[in-house]
């Protein structure tokens, strides 16, 4: 994965799309000690199904087609 800083991310910025479309992942540092604080991937690997965690297999969420909920059923008023 590449690194760059926001500046460079910022001054740079059409590059790194099409670097990232071509199937790079770019890190973008920050702050003094370049701590990598976002990542950019291609939008395909941001697509992929993501595991439930430690429910996995042990419970499953069915929402009906006609389910309404209030804002403050929402909020939790």
């Amino acid at each position: 994965m590449e690194t760059m800083s926001v500046g460079d991310f910022k001054t740079h910025f059409s590059e790194v799309l099409k670097k990232v479309m071509a199937g790079k992942e770019i890190g973008i540092a920050y702050g003094k000690k370049k701590e990598i604080v976002a990542k950019l991937v291609p939008r395909t690997q941001s697509q992929q199904k993501r595991k439930i965690g430690i429910l996995e297999g042990k419970a499953r969420v069915t929402f009906a087609r006609n389910a309404k909920l209030s804002e403050a059923e929402f909020i939790g008023l």
